[in-house]
Order: C-alpha cells, then sequence, then structure tokens
C-alpha cells in the first residue's frame, strides 16, 4: 500500500496486562516489589563491582554491564507498564513507541551476547589460569562490550526502522503493555512478510551465535576442567559457571520461545505473560543469582556494611 493512501498515527493505545480492576491493583502491587527490587539489586551490583578492588576483574567487569543491560531495558518498559496498570488511558507516542522498543531492544540484544562472552571469559580463565590476566586485559575486554552493544544496536536500528515505516491504516490499540514487533505487525496494512523474515534471519543469527559461543566454550571448559586431577579443583572450577550456566538457561530459553515457537501456538495472552517474566523477572533474578552464589560478591557486601558512611546512610 502506498504511504500516502495511509491515515497518519500519531499515538498507540496500549490495552494492558488484563481489564480486571482487582487483577490490576494486586499485579501493580507485586510487580512494584518486582522493579524496586530490580532496580536496588542491578544498580547495587554495578556500584559494588565499581567500589571494591578485590571485584577489579574480567568476570566482574562483564557482570556489571549485564546488570546494566537488565536496568536499562527493564526500565524502558517497567515504569510506564505500572503507571499504566492504574491508568483508565494508556497511550504512547509514536515515536515514543520506537524509541521505547529501540531500547529495549538495544539491550536484550546487547544480553544475549554478553553471555556468550561471559562464557568465553570463563573458558579463558579456567583453560589457562596463567595467561588469563594477558589474555583478558583491560582493552581487550572493553573491545568485547563495545561490539556487543555496537550489535546489539544495529539489530535493533533494522527492526525499528522497518517495523515504524510500516502502514498502520486502521486500529491503533497494541494489545500488549509495551511496543513489540509481534503486536505492532497485527495493526498494520502493509505486508510484513519482510519484517518477519528479517526478524528470524538477524535476531536468528544473533541467538546461534550467543548460544553456539556458550556451548562451544562449555565443551573447552568441561575439557580443561577433566584435566584437573583433584576432585576439590574441578569443583572449584565448575563452582564458577554455575552462576552463569543459571542465567544462560533462564534468559535463552525464554528469548527462544518468545520469537522461534510456532505460529500455530502463538498466543498474545501467552505472550504477554512471557514478557512479563524476561522484561522484570529475568533482570530481578540475575543479581540474585549471582551474588546468592558468589562469595566475592558476599564478601564486598560484608566489607560494604562495615563502612561508617554506609552505617550512618541505613
Amino acid at each position: 500500500m502506498e504511504k500516502e493512501n495511509c491515515s497518519s498515527v500519531t499515538e498507540f493505545i496500549f490495552l494492558g496486562i488484563t481489564s480486571d480492576l482487582e487483577v490490576k491493583v494486586t499485579l501493580f502491587a507485586m510487580l512494584l516489589v518486582v522493579y524496586l527490587i530490580n532496580l536496588l539489586g542491578n544498580l547495587g551490583m554495578i556500584i559494588l563491582i565499581r567500589m571494591d578492588p578485590q571485584l577489579q576483574t574480567p568476570m566482574y567487569f562483564f557482570l556489571s554491564h549485564l546488570s546494566f543491560c537488565d536496568l536499562c531495558y527493564s526500565t524502558a518498559i517497567g515504569p510506564k507498564m505500572l503507571v499504566d496498570l492504574l491508568a483508565k488511558n494508556k497511550p504512547i507516542p509514536f515515536y515514543g513507541c520506537a524509541l521505547q522498543f529501540l531500547v529495549a531492544c538495544t539491550f536484550a540484544d546487547s544480553e544475549c551476547l554478553l553471555l556468550a562472552v561471559m562464557a568465553y571469559d570463563r573458558y579463558r580463565a579456567i583453560s589457562s589460569p596463567l595467561l588469563y590476566a594477558l589474555s583478558m586485559s583491560s582493552g581487550v575486554c572493553s573491545l568485547l562490550v563495545a561490539g556487543v552493544y555496537l550489535v546489539g544496536m544495529t539489530d535493533a536500528l533494522i527492526h525499528t526502522t522497518l517495523a515504524f515505516h510500516l502502514c498502520f491504516c486502521g486500529s491503533n490499540e497494541i494489545n500488549h503493555f509495551f511496543c513489540d514487533l509481534p503486536p505492532l505487525y497485527l495493526l498494520s496494512c502493509s505486508d510484513t512478510q519482510v519484517n518477519e523474515l528479517t526478524v528470524f534471519i538477524v535476531f536468528g543469527v544473533i541467538e546461534l551465535s550467543s548460544i553456539s559461543g556458550v556451548l562451544i566454550s562449555y565443551c573447552y571448559i568441561i575439557l580443561a576442567v577433566s584435566k584437573i586431577h583433584s576432585a576439590e579443583g574441578r569443583f572449584k572450577a565448575f563452582s564458577t559457571c554455575t552462576s552463569h550456566l543459571t542465567a544462560v538457561a533462564i534468559f535463552q530459553g525464554t528469548m527462544l520461545f518468545m520469537y522461534f515457537r510456532p505460529s500455530s501456538i502463538y498466543s498474545l495472552d501467552q505472550d504477554k505473560m512471557t514478557s512479563l517474566f524476561y522484561t522484570l523477572m529475568i533482570p530481578m533474578l540475575n543479581p540474585l543469582i549471582y551474588s546468592l552464589r558468589n562469595k566475592d560478591v558476599k564478601n564486598a557486601l560484608g566489607k560494604l556494611k562495615n563502612k561508617r558512611w554506609f552505617q550512618r546512610f541505613i
């Protein structure tokens, strides 16, 4: 359809998670607590890693950026969603919708790739500990993180540009609580086959690269650990990977279900619940996973509690 035959859409209206008032109030209370834990946990992790000298290692450098990604894409969606839960009307400007998707997609993609980089970091640390500081220098780590953000932003720009150049000539009501591609495609009166194929190819390449990177890294890690003679040494080596493997399984499992399930089982209501899980629950869980199973983080928290200025603050 020609662009001039389309009526201009200046804003979209979210239909939200539910229309039941009692459910809305309950969800608001629950999700507000989740978002605050998410905010405090990820921001606290970033500050703690920056402040503690013992956490100035590649692993915690990447972990601080994982927390930053979690903080950014959950904040792009969470506050607006919480306000909309108690609001009668849920409008978002056309370009505000584009910006929300751009930010959320950039940092979700970046987290996907960052998990693969963290797997590679664990491989270098376990397979060649004596050369670890050289192979994972601050310059190398910075280049890897810069590459992650560059790929994430490029992918987000491609999808945002294609999606928001579609023709929206009918309803402007998005049956979702944030600007995501599937519900936007349902509103378009343009042919979305190119957009859907682009999502499948580009995001598929990112997912495949990330999962392949994790699997290959852990294959080498298993080979390296198998050469360690003592059971205690093998356990110590594997224990540094459990938090990362848990984070990978939760995040990648959700992403694969979201974007690569058969269209025959697609459901908008199911999509909302899955989106709710990866936009708020996973960013809340990551700092808990890495802090509860990590002695270095626990020690850093203990030292922070003993600081006089911290005691005065609390």
